[in-house]
């Protein structure tokens, strides 16, 4: 009876003391179901003990929100009841139950190989948090590892078993949710801005990328790095799909590397944006393999970049977002950071989220807009798609962008679920 009530979940968002969360999320449960793991016990509150209330939405949501028949989002509620008239969820959409208590810098979903729908986020609170996300929508809080900085990036192992953590701590971890243990994998001179699992066919290996201006290369077994390769500046941003990584760093410099074989530096790029370098997503092409990548500055712009186009001049372009009133005006506006962009795995349309509040949805090949969201009362820090593109996660929460005198530790941060198996179609499917 204890496993879902305690791990996580005994967290309120009001403010149980960091000791005690400590002290409560650190018992080793799996995060995994009994499907994903053997030999340990279920966490899962047996059904007859469910309160009849929680019995009677379960029923209710049967309709599965995040699956392919999902009517969800059609009567404008969640199944929470999320009708309040405040702006902190103007969308209306799933809100993940206890939320990180610091601002929420990265976030990722399980591979398609772990059953289900498992989210990772990582804040600067220093940890990073599991739940599991059924198709009803409902979240469950499974498991917590802690670092001793502020958790900058995460990311997935392609089987789904292990999660690796980067944090201004200067290390990276590797949590095994299996036995939910923690063991540090990497160590740089300054923090760990970006982790990305390398599965190659014959090496596998996690890449840090640190303001250090060092990108390594672990085995996961040893102490010491595999590779280490020079950076022109600090890392700010990267992307990994095999065999292409992209490593964007300070003075707005930007490499392609390529991993077939080992990891070598394949070409250096001119910047096409004129600011400073904030995220950067690899998109694919119709054959499932990377060919290019977005790139997001602070001066509310994406780059869209191929590596070999037939046409530089016209396929290579950027466009303004996360602007105040309008991308299409001479008047003076607001300029807001972007802080990220995913794409989505099966459409190949990109999400971006920015400092303004709000996120996009965009056809890059129509080169059009699909979606803009009502205007959140925090920026957008970061977000991420499940692994078939039905679920659409984003952090709200403060991304410093307006320095400290904005910062206001009272405020909440929030983690989203948004239904996109529509929204994010093409505009021209064929």
């Amino acid at each position: 009876m204890r496993g879902v009530s305690t791990v996580l979940g005994a967290v309120s968002p009001a403010g149980v003391g960091r000791s005690r969360a400590r002290r409560t999320l650190g018992r080793a449960t799996s995060p995994l179901p009994p499907s994903c793991r053997s030999g340990v016990a279920s966490s899962r509150v047996p059904r007859s003990l469910q309160p009849a209330s929680r019995r009677s939405a379960t029923l209710r949501a049967k309709m599965s929100l995040f699956g392919t028949t999902s009517g969800f989002g059609t009567s404008g509620t969640s199944m929470f009841g999320s009708t309040t008239t405040d702006n902190h969820n103007p969308m209306k959409d799933i809100e993940v139950t206890s939320s990180p208590d610091d601002s929420i810098g990265c976030l990722s979903f399980s591979p398609p190989t772990l059953p289900g729908n498992f989210l990772i986020a990582g804040s600067w609170a220093n940890d990073v948090r599991c739940w599991e996300v059924q198709d009803s929508g409902q979240t469950i809080p499974k498991a917590q590892q802690m670092h001793t900085g502020p958790v900058l990036d995460v990311c997935w192992s392609d089987d789904g078993s292990k999660v690796f953590t980067a944090s201004c701590d200067k290390t990276a971890k590797m949590w095994d949710l299996n036995s939910n243990q923690a063991i540090q994998i990497a160590q740089h001179d300054a923090p760990v801005k970006t982790i990305h699992w390398i599965k190659a066919p014959n090496y596998s290996c996690v890449m840090t990328g640190s303001w250090d201006k060092t990108l390594k290369f672990w085995d996961t077994r040893s102490s010491n790095p595999m590779m280490v390769l020079q950076l022109p500046e600090r890392c700010y941003c990267a992307d990994m799909i095999y065999p292409m990584a992209v490593v964007a760093t300070a003075e707005r410099g930007l490499i392609v590397y390529q991993l077939e074989n080992q990891p070598s530096e394949f070409r250096r790029i001119e910047s096409p944006l004129k600011h400073q370098h904030r995220c950067v997503a690899i998109f694919k092409d119709k054959q499932n393999k990377p060919t290019g990548f977005a790139l997001g500055s602070i001066e509310g712009r994406v780059a869209i970049h191929y590596i070999n186009p037939p046409n530089p001049a016209k396929d290579n372009f950027t466009f303004k977002c996360h602007r105040s009133n309008g991308t299409n005006t001479s008047a003076p506006q607001d300029i807001y950071a972007v802080n990220g962009i995913a794409f989505h795995p099966v459409h190949g349309t990109l999400a971006t989220v920015g400092s303004d509040g709000r996120f996009s949805f965009w056809d890059k090949d129509a080169r059009t807009k699909l979606k803009t969201s009502e205007q959140l009362d925090q920026p957008i820090s970061a977000c991420c798609f499940n692994h078939n593109g039905n679920i659409f996660a984003y952090a709200s929460s403060y991304d410093w962008s307006k320095g400290h005198e904005f910062y206001n530790p009272q405020k909440k941060n929030y983690i989203f679920l948004r239904n996109a198996a529509e929204e994010l179609k093409p505009r021209n499917k064929k």
